[in-house]
């Protein structure tokens, strides 16, 4: 069994699979969907696996989008059935003979006669050699009494409740419209009930037009032309997700891997709104406000609750009306649109639409938490405290707050070093390899790259201007940091922290960046927020602040700068390395001590 839940092994080949939404089993046939990924390595099918399950994850998006029947698809099929039915009745007054062909037929008869070929006075021979000339004299009057006779069944079974005359209208407009919804359902009942009251009204006019009267409008408030927006169908390649993904590949400002997948996953929840067939030209700022709206009312964590497995958006917010779970705050809301509008904007600059639908719709900015550094009190505390100097369980995170003799000297002791010396992100370190720590001109680095990723796991950066050399800091060499690289080499594993994991949504160390804020918390130095893993980050910003340097002097430290091809490679000239070391040798924390701390 792979480590991913998606990914399994079947003897020495991987396949990947999925289980169907509950609510989607009848519809898809199948409780689970497997798919061979033709491989044997799994490197290799770990690449192969996310398209084929965002596919699946598509298709399950579209059937929910397609069932939820919305007033306008209702209003659309009202009119179109009215309007199709008058159509027909155009069709089949144009098909009725005129005098001209019934005089024809009637002369062709008496030719017949006088030919002696109607010879026999027996009335059969007689009613047979008519019976083309009847059919065309009395069409027209047939066709008059088929309709009044079909106008008198609507009325009798609508107002029995009955939909038997009108439920292959239903569901032909239903598969024409790919609209997947169930007979019998309310949604079914009250759709052929308004598709009835439409033919009926139809049917009046064309008794108005059997007495000469073509201007007849409808009477019944419900049949009138639709003004909602026509759900539309995307032309293979342009529906929203497919152009998504050349967004993805296209990538042109370098965006992290991380960052990617969460805008995947913000605009997927708009394609619950719109349907995954619908076309990426017809976003408008009314697709746009409606998923706003509902985000505003969506629950936290949706997709990791229970009792909405399954649901897609409309219907989770539907649900949490019961419920009441706390709701998303107006900053991730934002961070939803902002997903879309970044998507929308590169759509515009390729010509797939000619404005950005999301400009101007955020929400009022939230008064958010700044993430605050540590201060020099908070700093002692922290370093002389379980997670540091031995707690009672390091593979019990409740236990990690408890002192004890058991010392964490994995990632979880590193990384939080490494960004109070570094300023580098918890997943630009988290994801190191071995190889990435090295010596240059002298000094020993850190390569934060994308590039040589041999873990399997996959390497990511903020932006391409994230790629950079850094120095090690002298603390973190005496902490034993360069022994515990070295040891690493000796054990023959690749990644420098084999322990450091991405969660399902690829985020490295989302783990101990949660459970790091709660041991903030147990150790009294955390009250609300503000505090977390990147108070590191922040520190050591501060820290080159207090040394002097300007913002735009160590922003490259930082991740903060344009991509460059040192970033790329990793190589750099040796007096531009000694500035970097001068600026890593600048961080420091007046009053802290740690000298009580190593790795071994």
């Amino acid at each position: 069994m792979a480590r991913i839940s998606h990914l399994v092994r079947r003897g020495s080949a991987y396949s990947a699979r999925i289980r169907v939404p509950l609510d989607l089993v009848e519809i898809v046939g199948k409780r689970e969907l497997v798919k061979a990924l033709g491989t044997t390595e799994e490197a290799e099918a770990k690449r192969r696996l996310y398209p084929v399950i965002a596919n699946w994850q598509r298709e399950f998006d579209d059937l929910r989008a397609r069932r939820a029947l919305v007033p306008a698809d209702r209003d659309h099929a009202v009119w179109d059935h009215y309007t199709a039915t008058l159509d027909r009745d155009d069709e089949a007054r144009a098909k009725l003979p005129g005098d001209i062909e019934i005089e024809a037929e009637r002369a062709a008869v008496f030719a017949k006669a006088e030919r002696g070929e109607i010879a026999s006075t027996d009335p059969f021979v007689i009613f047979d050699a008519t019976l083309d000339l009847k059919v065309k004299q009395a069409a027209g009057e047939l066709a008059a009494e088929a309709r009044k006779a079909k106008l008198a069944e609507l009325r009798k079974h609508l107002s029995k409740g009955e939909t038997a005359l009108i439920a292959h209208e239903v569901d032909d407009y239903l598969r024409r419209n790919r609209l997947l919804v169930d007979r019998g359902t309310p949604d079914w009942i009250s759709l052929a009930r308004h598709m009835m009251r439409a033919e009926i009204e139809a049917l009046q006019r064309t008794l108005e037009r059997d007495r000469g009267d073509f201007s007849g409008q409808p009477t019944d408030p419900l049949v009138k032309p639709a003004t909602g927006q026509r759900r539309e169908v995307a032309r293979p390649g342009e529906a929203i997700m497919e152009i998504f993904e050349v967004f993805a590949r296209e990538n042109k400002r370098g965006v992290s891997k991380d960052r990617i997948n969460q805008c995947r996953r913000d605009i997927g929840t708009f394609i619950d709104v719109v349907g995954a067939s619908f076309p990426i030209s017809k976003i408008t700022k009314v697709e746009v406000r409606e998923w706003k709206q509902l985000l505003t009312q969506y629950p936290v964590k949706a997709t990791e609750t229970k009792a909405f497995a399954g649901m897609n958006i409309r219907q989770i917010v539907k649900a949490n009306a019961q419920l009441g779970k706390p709701v998303i705050a107006d900053r991730t809301v934002n961070r939803y649109l902002s997903s879309l509008s970044a998507f929308m904007s590169w759509a515009v600059d390729n010509g797939y639409l000619d404005r950005n639908p999301v400009e101007k719709l955020a929400l009022r900015n939230e008064s958010m938490t700044p993430a605050f550094p540590f201060d020099t009190e908070q700093l002692v505390a922290l370093f002389n405290s379980p997670w540091f100097t031995g707690c009672k369980s390091a593979a019990e995170w409740r236990n990690v707050a408890k002192p004890g003799p058991v010392q964490i000297r994995d990632h979880r002791y590193w990384v939080p070093l490494i960004m109070l010396f570094s300023g580098a992100r918890t997943g630009e370190i988290g994801q190191l390899a071995v190889s990435d720590v090295r010596q240059a001109h002298g000094h020993w680095i850190m390569y934060i790259t994308t590039e040589g990723d041999k873990t399997g796991e996959g390497k990511s950066v903020k932006t391409a201007g994230s790629m950079r050399v850094v120095p090690i800091h002298p603390e973190l060499i005496r902490l034993g940091f360069i022994q515990y690289h070295e040891q690493r080499v000796k054990d023959g594993g690749v990644a420098l922290f084999p322990g450091a994991k991405r969660n399902a949504r690829g985020q490295m160390m989302a783990d101990v960046s949660r459970e790091f804020g709660r041991y903030l918390t147990r150790i009294g130095i955390k009250s609300g927020r503000g505090l977390s893993l990147y108070s590191f980050r922040h520190g050591a910003a501060d820290a080159l602040r207090r040394a002097v340097f300007l913002d735009q002097q160590f922003g490259f430290i930082l991740g903060h700068a344009e991509p460059t091809m040192t970033g790329r490679y990793g190589i750099m000239p040796q007096g531009m390395l000694e500035q970097r070391v001068e600026l890593v040798n600048a961080i420091a924390y007046p009053g802290l001590d740690i000298s009580h701390l190593s790795w071994r």
